[in-house]
């Protein structure tokens, strides 16, 4: 078994590595003169189970070339097989044709990835759970519960709280994460006028003098949560908690969400995107909190090898 780290990810790519007590694999990324990626496993994975730990973030287009240049390598270099360990995929939002004549970008790049030879995909938390149909490879969707859940229980779990959705699509994964809880649900009823740009929005449920927690996947600008939280507090919440999966955080997202002005008391993002990547979010923010998403990836590592359930990981 080899892990090998591209250059998006490479803080979770080394806990992993700790973790499975297998140092990571050699290997030379860099790019030309214009911009042209270029790639070199150092180490011979000749019948090795390989493993690329890669996010396509932020320069998203840079990171999907530099992952699908690594893994052809590696199939060229006799590999037993390759899994993309991809914790959080970008493009992942454009999972249909909004309008006439646009693309289904999030096919276009599944179609990318198996056409390198990719054995196997790893991701956590898509953005809709029917891009799993768009690869003809098998794909492990990982969830964030184990350790959100986990976290929200052992700091918030006495106080009086509500579980919001920040949007229609979301209420499965919010219903998912309060299974086997007592918890009320509310939700933000959201009309959106375009991309990133919102119509109106509106609360569904009870949120006075209580603690809202809401869960969602992806902050890009953050303009959408925001409004949620804005609304959740003119309602009468006490305090507002964001668990957030990937944190994007492009824009004015960081003085929208950590500013002093925000209504958030705290948000916790999972490590599936370093901040440190295009330097938009300060770590050492009050408001901001990291929690490490690597066991998890380590556990179905596992798993995968030894023939295993995963499914029985998230229930």
């Amino acid at each position: 078994m080899k892990i090998l780290s591209g250059r998006s990810n490479p803080k979770l790519a080394q806990l992993i590595s700790t973790q499975l007590d297998i140092p990571l694999t050699r290997c030379s990324l860099t790019s030309f003169s214009d911009g042209e990626s270029s790639v070199n496993i150092e180490q011979s994975i000749r019948g090795e189970h390989c493993f690329v730990i890669q996010s396509t973030c932020t320069p998203v287009n840079d990171n999907l070339m530099e992952l699908l240049l690594m893994a052809d390598a590696l199939k060229r270099a006799d590999a037993l097989s390759v899994t993309a360990v991809i914790p959080y995929l970008g493009y992942s939002r454009q999972d249909r044709k909004a309008k006439p004549r646009q693309p289904i970008s999030a096919k276009v790049i599944a179609n990318l990835l198996v056409a390198s030879g990719i054995d196997r995909i790893m991701s956590m938390d898509l953005h809709a759970g029917q891009i799993e149909g768009f690869f003809d490879i098998p794909i492990v969707h990982l969830n964030s519960k184990p350790v959100f859940l986990k976290h929200l229980l052992d700091n918030y779990g006495t106080k009086d709280l509500v579980f919001v959705s920040p949007d229609a699509g979301s209420m499965t994964r919010v219903i998912r994460m309060v299974k086997n809880l007592v918890y009320p649900i509310a939700m933000i009823d959201k009309r959106r006028a375009g991309p990133n740009q919102i119509k109106s929005v509106d609360l569904i449920g009870d949120v006075v003098d209580k603690t809202a927690i809401i869960f969602d996947d992806i902050v890009d600008t953050g303009g959408t949560l925001l409004k949620s939280a804005q609304l959740i507090k003119e309602k009468g919440a006490k305090d507002i908690i964001g668990y957030i999966t990937h944190g994007i955080f492009s824009g004015q997202a960081k003085k929208r969400l950590l500013g002093e002005d925000s209504p958030f008391t705290k948000i916790y993002v999972a490590n599936t995107i370093p901040f440190n990547c295009s330097g938009k979010v300060d770590a050492s923010n009050l408001k901001l909190e990291v929690l490490d998403m690597s066991f998890v990836f380590t556990k179905v590592i596992k798993r995968v090898l030894s023939k295993g359930s995963v499914s029985t990981l998230f229930e």
